[in-house]
């Protein structure tokens, strides 16, 4: 089965998980006695750190790359993939590139820790590191496209928000009842995923999207109303950085239509839900995978009563950022 057109709708996301079947984890949902006490609420973890790459993203990569090999075949990978990446999805491309055997090269701005540069290599892609933004990672795609190689988007494209929404599959077959999913927004694939088939099955549920305080270019597009380029800058939620690309064909609107309400979230936030999510759940987890708890805690967003879950994106963090963030956290 090949998608006749894109589309992002619950039957593509179903077409997605039927491609992913022996390719990724179905993630687990936990409840957390500590979060559930501390808020008056029943408040559940999506484990995306259980993925074999340690982030939600291999779902979309898997999905896109076995599309196209459906569709095209492999002589047209012959030349390899590429993407740009703040690091989860350049991981989740190379390894998905390596369980096909296609070489990949992934383009990674200056700001992405090297923790995560490591991680990708290890897989046997190339990193490459480029310029001060993603807007500079991604012109190194497009180079690499020209001269032959496939381009596997972080996000704004109908298969890899599709994969990404086989997590709303998850959350709610686990949770049919769920009053309110908290997700954390950057380009949008991973909540616009989520979001279509929440609210295709359950309209009634809320989503809610925890940006960045700073360098939030979603945030900013939404105000605006179209696309718009703002300043990267360094964040315990790096994964969160980056642009959505001023040529956004999907995920801005596709957010705006899904998305029931927005929070930003400031840097000693995300520190304090990282330390306590570490110290009451025994989870290491990035930034981007600490935004929901940081949200309810500096929003003091009301949840009483409620089935709450919290999407936990990712476990990409080095020992030196979690130092970071014990620091900031303790002031």
């Amino acid at each position: 089965m090949t998608e006749s057109q894109p589309d992002i709708s619950l039957a593509s996301i179903y077409r997605a998980r039927a491609r992913l079947q022996g390719q990724v984890t179905r993630t687990p949902l936990v409840r957390s006695q500590a979060l559930s006490r501390r808020f008056a609420a029943d408040v559940f973890l999506k484990l995306e750190t259980c993925q074999p790459t340690g982030a939600f993203k291999l779902r979309g990569a898997t999905n896109m790359l076995a599309a196209l090999l459906e569709r095209d075949g492999r002589e047209a990978l012959a030349c390899g993939v590429t993407t740009a990446s703040t690091g989860n999805h350049g991981r989740a491309v190379a390894y998905a590139a390596r369980q096909l055997g296609l070489p990949a090269t992934i383009c990674v701005s200056r700001l992405v820790p090297e923790n995560k540069v490591e991680a990708i290599e290890a897989l046997g892609a190339e990193a490459r590191r480029v310029g001060d933004s993603q807007d500079d990672a991604f012109a190194e795609v497009d180079r690499l496209v020209a001269s032959g190689m496939t381009a596997i988007p972080p996000f704004d494209d109908p298969l890899i928000v599709s994969g990404q929404g086989t997590i709303g599959l998850e959350l709610m077959e686990d949770q049919p009842a769920l009053d309110r999913v908290i997700v954390g927004l950057s380009g949008g694939g991973l909540l616009g995923g989520i979001g279509a088939a929440v609210k295709a099955i359950r309209p009634a549920t809320r989503v809610t999207g925890i940006s960045l305080a700073r360098g939030a270019a979603m945030w900013e597009s939404l105000q605006a109303g179209h696309p718009v380029n703002v300043e990267e800058v360094a964040s315990l939620g790096d994964s969160l950085g980056g642009g959505i690309g001023l040529n956004n064909r999907y995920t801005l609107d596709l957010v705006r239509s899904v998305m029931d309400d927005h929070h930003q979230v400031s840097e000693a936030a995300i520190a304090r839900a990282m330390v306590e999510l570490l110290a009451t759940e025994k989870m290491l987890v990035e930034g981007a995978a600490a935004v929901g708890l940081a949200a309810l805690d500096e929003h003091a967003l009301d949840i009483r009563g409620q089935r709450v879950a919290l999407v936990v994106s990712g476990n990409g963090v080095s020992l030196e950022t979690l130092d970071r963030a014990r620091a900031l956290a303790g002031r």
